[in-house]
């Protein structure tokens, strides 16, 4: 297979390899590598009728010296688990969890894009609810898999502004599923992302689900905004996914850039607080925003073409992190060397 390193986009790619290990009669099996990219499962999988699954998005970083990243890794198995305690399924073992992700990103070690052309490999952990059963009941069994591909940025032209316009739609319910990882969070923006796409914008803005007042999320990324006395400024709420990304950039802002860092309320008729503002999430990391429209405004932040300089510098602590050129707070690399 030949690939463009440097024309990456965010589709799925077949690697070589992916690990698979079943939960059966109260424990995980051992677990293994195959080289089988289709999942067999029962038709009565608890997965496929009731939506008993979770899912986790990390990368692979290929450093200067040839070796490669893991980036907080440990904080990918925690939200995984805290998915699974939610939704009734067998939780992955810490350990269990690394060693999958460990595993995959070894046997696939050729499609991690070089260093220096800005791709990533883009690993895919997934937990579902399988085995014969059709009551509306957790499954008797769960399967864990983990498979990768190579990827570019996730939106097109990376860090470049973008524009985003409020939804009507609520992507979560109070008190519902919307602060984990779940495939029905998501099944449920596909028609506002594509309705926000139709009138030619990057995603929709989700509001909070009691008041319609609050911005919660920026399509499946986390918004942020830095304000004009310089606080780094992201929503607080419990229906918002906790990106790994986002609590990075509350510690880098503190202590890197100097900045207050919190997390509250985000009025969507105070957004003249912000000079910058940005999506940031695992594939996106971090998506500058140019404007906002919302029900009768649009506001723009810095500016529709360039990054803020803000902006910018957590962006390049962030990658510089993540690709090994700058140095790490205590934890958050695993290094492996092939």
């Amino acid at each position: 297979m030949t690939i463009d390193w440097d024309n990456l986009g965010f589709d799925y790619i077949k690697t070589p390899f992916r690990y698979i290990s079943t939960w059966k009669d109260g424990h995980w099996d051992e677990g293994k590598l195959t080289e089988d990219n289709i999942v067999h499962i029962n038709e009565g999988s608890a997965a496929l009728h009731y939506g008993q699954q979770c899912f986790e998005g990390l990368k692979a970083y290929r450093c200067k010296d040839g070796s490669i990243n893991l980036f907080r890794v440990d904080e990918n198995s925690k939200r995984m688990n805290r998915s699974a305690k939610r939704l009734l399924m067998a939780e992955v073992p810490e350990d269990k969890f690394i060693h999958a992700i460990e595993e995959v990103v070894k046997a696939n070690a050729e499609f991690i894009p070089p260093y220096g052309c800005g791709g990533t490999l883009y690993i895919r952990p997934l937990l579902i609810g399988v085995g014969e059963g059709i009551g509306v009941h957790s499954a008797p069994e769960f399967l864990f898999t983990v498979f990768c591909m190579p990827v570019g940025a996730y939106f097109k032209g990376g860090l470049t502004p973008t524009n985003f316009i409020v939804s009507d739609y609520d992507r979560a319910a109070p008190q519902g599923t919307g602060a984990i990882k779940v495939g029905g969070n998501y099944a449920a923006s596909l028609l506002p992302g594509e309705e926000a796409k139709e009138k030619h914008f990057s995603d929709c803005i989700y509001l909070d689900p009691a008041t319609h007042t609050k911005i919660e999320e920026v399509g499946s990324a986390n918004f942020f905004g830095i304000t004009k006395d310089n606080r780094f400024v992201t929503p607080l709420s419990p229906s918002i996914l906790p990106s790994i990304t986002k609590y990075s950039l509350l510690h880098l802002a503190e202590h890197n850039l100097g900045m207050e860092a919190v997390e509250e309320d985000v009025y969507v008729d105070s957004l003249d607080q912000f000079k910058e503002a940005g999506a940031c999430g695992t594939a996106a990391v971090i998506s500058p925003i140019g404007g906002i429209q919302t029900y009768d405004d649009f506001h723009v932040f810095y500016s529709e073409t360039e990054v803020g300089p803000v902006t910018q510098k957590l962006y390049d602590e962030l990658t510089g992190i993540q690709f090994g050129d700058l140095p790490a707070p205590n934890g958050w690399i695993r290094n492996i060397k092939i």
